[in-house]
């Protein structure tokens, strides 16, 4: 599921690297958005991927609310880029077994990040 996420290292001012390009990440119809870690990594996910997270999908959607909705980039405070990433990989494994029909693996996690990962499940709703 690692190829479901993009990931832009350091702080890119908005602007992807030269050569790449991923669809689009502007308006409320953008096909992606951009997730912004603690220490400034940037995750590329699809919209659909994002939405698994309830609130995210608050932020995005709605009349004008939040800031998020106009610019589709999600700045996280207290979440880490190693803990960013393995949750941008769940989201994908979200949509990718939800109603399937086929035996579910279990998504793995390391024990070492398990409880930063709990807390942003948690802050995440997902």
């Amino acid at each position: 599921f690692a190829n479901y996420c993009m990931v832009m290292v350091g702080d890119n001012q908005g602007k992807l690297p030269e050569g790449v390009k991923i669809g689009s990440a502007v308006g409320p119809d953008a096909m992606y958005v951009k997730l912004i870690s603690s220490d400034n990594h940037e995750f590329y996910i699809k919209r659909e991927h994002a939405l698994t997270s309830g609130t995210i999908k608050a932020m995005l959607s709605g009349p004008g609310q939040f800031q998020e909705n106009e610019t589709n980039e999600v700045n996280f405070k207290e979440i880490s880029s190693h803990v960013l990433q393995k949750v941008c990989m769940y989201f994908a494994y979200k949509v990718h077994y939800s109603n399937s029909s086929t035996e579910i693996p279990e998504f793995p996690i390391a024990p070492e990040i398990s409880l930063e990962l709990l807390m942003a499940s948690n802050f995440l709703d997902c």
